[in-house]
């Protein structure tokens, strides 16, 4: 069965406003990330909702991040000195004062690396 233009639309609009609460959402969880939230969201409403998608790119403080991302595939060295640094406090301070099973630490570790590489991996764009 194939979803008709509009059905597809409509999904990918409803995804795409669910990416924007997940990421606005993450400015309050550390454990829940923003910028990648709303990357997505500026895919998705690029697919869905040109007037969606436009603002999302000329937001004055998510716009160039996704800017830079849409264009380049780029992270600025300033985005990426922020998330790798809150990576780090936040996902230390569960290593270190959380009592979990080590292998749970050893996952949140793996985890907080595996995004760290990711994101260093990235070229850079200065702002």
């Amino acid at each position: 069965m194939t979803l008709s233009r509009k059905t597809k639309k409509l999904i990918f609009l409803t995804l795409g406003f669910i990416s924007i609460v997940l990421g606005f959402i993450g400015l309050f969880l550390p454990i829940l990330p923003t910028t990648p939230f709303l990357i997505l969201a500026a895919y998705l409403f690029s697919k869905s909702s040109k007037k969606m998608h436009n603002w999302l790119l000329e937001h004055r403080l998510f716009g160039p991040i996704i800017n830079d991302w849409e264009k380049y595939g780029a992270i600025s060295v300033k985005t990426k000195w922020i998330a790798c640094s809150a990576i780090i406090i936040f996902f230390s301070y569960t290593l270190i004062f959380v009592e979990v099973n080590l292998y749970i630490k050893v996952i949140v570790a793996a985890s907080g690396i595996a995004v760290m590489a990711f994101i260093l991996s990235r070229p850079s764009r200065s702002l």
